[in-house]
């Protein structure tokens, strides 16, 4: 079978900046992940095998100079001594533990060095979407005329409306082909004429080098929730907001604060932090209530919020995003992230709702195994132990 991940920068720009990070901080970490998937799929017979054979065809994916040479020139912020490590990076398919048992269910586990198993997460989920789709024969439905017509009217209802928006569908997209044809799209449409809104890019770091567009992306909540088994719930986010900025010197600006809700990361909210860093980023909870809740905190610390931007990304559609920048009317900077309802929204055929998180984790190869979870503002995100999580609610209380 093709193989359907071909390029080593097919892959969320916080993957790379995340495991600079890691590599900077805890590089003697050890981690494993779990793979969910909240709709409880049953999958074919004999899908494990394949997405076997797919994952241990990534060890042909390295990077090229070319793909250096973009993410040198864009993500300056990365050190070139990073590069020489990518280089050198070789995905290493002994991480992995695919099965399937007879009902038909998937279970993934990725575990190893944490600089080393980061970089499984796009490809086994980008590949479990796209194989999937190809199996139930969507492809066969597929219409590229018609998708290319509604990609190019959602970009024109996009940039009409006034927002400022980026993809970030890699992970659940219908097909790479596809993800490249909606960037595609938006990008004619947007450099087509003047605008009220603003095209700012792609996660997708091949994308964003193909189409010279800049690439999204910051960070992910594991780094968060790693960091709860190093310094507690209460500190943990802190914690990270520091490191990550000594890290990168204060670039990266776009903290995603919602991994043990929003009680705990706004009662720790320093201002400092809150002025260093550029904007927040929701990823959870009602966008309406966390918009009240981010300008409340901004102006109790003396910041004026319509200096700072907030990012959402919670499973938005165009319409949301719209009604979204209308309540934020001016009083922050608002942008948005649109995922799996841009890069596979696509005519007669269901999005998946598959993920790969964090679970477990030690400091070193010679420290204990601790359980890593994620609460979240929303009650169907939280993923991990369940008695960790319950003992940490308890602990946050109402």
């Amino acid at each position: 079978m093709r193989q359907i991940v071909t390029h080593f920068t097919d892959n969320d720009l916080y993957t790379f900046s995340c495991q600079y990070y890691i590599l900077e901080t805890y590089p003697r970490s050890e981690v494993k992940y779990t793979f969910f998937d909240r709709n409880k799929t049953r999958y074919p017979k004999g899908f494990a095998e394949l997405l076997r054979e797919q994952m241990e065809g990534m060890r042909n994916v390295v990077i090229t100079e070319e793909e250096i040479e973009y993410m040198t020139q864009r993500c300056y912020y990365l050190p070139l001594w990073y590069f020489t490590y990518l280089r050198g990076y070789r995905f290493n398919p002994a991480e992995l533990d695919i099965q399937q048992d007879e009902e038909g269910y998937l279970s993934i586990e990725v575990k190893g060095k944490w600089f080393s198993t980061i970089m499984w997460e796009m490809p086994i989920l980008s590949t479990i979407s796209e194989l999937m789709h190809e199996i139930n024969g969507d492809f066969e439905k597929y219409d590229p005329a018609l998708e290319e017509q509604r990609a190019r009217a959602k970009a024109e209802q996009i940039f009409g409306a006034g927002l400022i928006f980026g993809d970030m569908g890699t992970r659940r997209r219908f097909s790479f082909e596809h993800q490249e044809m909606v960037i595609r799209s938006m990008k004619d449409v947007y450099e087509g004429q003047k605008w009220p809104g603003t095209f700012t890019g792609t996660s997708n770091v091949w994308l964003a080098m193909k189409y010279n567009l800049p690439c999204l992306g910051t960070m992910s909540h594991q780094l968060i929730s790693f960091e709860e088994n190093v310094s507690g719930i209460f500190e943990c986010n802190f914690n990270v907001m520091k490191k990550f900025s000594d890290v990168f010197d204060g670039d990266n600006g776009i903290f995603l604060y919602d991994c043990f809700g929003d009680k705990v990361f706004f009662s720790n909210l320093s201002k400092r932090m809150a002025m260093m860093y550029k904007g927040l980023r929701v990823d959870s909870g009602n966008e309406e209530e966390q918009v009240e809740k981010i300008i409340e905190k901004y102006k109790s610390l003396g910041i004026n919020p319509a200096t700072k931007q907030v990012v959402f990304s919670n499973g938005l559609n165009i319409d949301r995003a719209i009604e979204i920048h209308k309540y934020c009317a001016g009083r922050v900077q608002d942008s948005y992230g649109v995922g799996t309802f841009l890069t596979c929204d696509v005519t007669g055929c269901k999005p998946m709702n598959i993920v790969v998180k964090l679970v477990a984790c030690r400091i070193t190869e010679l420290r204990e195994w601790h359980d890593c979870v994620k609460l979240s503002c929303d009650k169907g995100k939280t993923l991990g132990n369940p008695r960790k999580c319950e003992y940490l609610i308890s602990q946050i209380g109402d």
